[in-house]
């Protein structure tokens, strides 16, 4: 079997996925500047890449408590997609977060 088994709405090249998945693994095995270094370069490349810029608002908000820094990535991904419910539920989540 060929190709990955979910639809690729974002059209993302093969290089974007392979990426994205190193950069996945990387989080799951708690490599956090491996993982930012990945998606920072991702995002330097397409900047409107609205999978990379919700997987960089994950990074900073689950695992590197940066609230403020992941509502940005996620404000940008709202500017993009408005639509987008996972970001503008991950958003309001950190919002909360930051007034406790």
């Amino acid at each position: 079997m060929a190709g990955p088994v979910w639809v690729n709405t974002y059209n993302l090249t093969e290089d974007q996925i392979t990426n994205i998945d190193l950069a996945e693994e990387a989080m799951d095995m708690l490599d956090l500047t491996k993982a930012e270094e990945i998606l920072n370069k991702l995002n330097q490349e397409d900047p409107s890449c609205i999978p990379v810029l919700n997987i960089l608002g994950h990074l900073h908000g689950r695992y590197l408590s940066d609230y403020e820094v992941a509502i940005s990535y996620y404000d940008q991904v709202l500017k993009l997609e408005p639509e987008n419910a996972w970001a503008r539920d991950e958003r309001r989540k950190f919002r909360r977060y930051i007034t406790y």
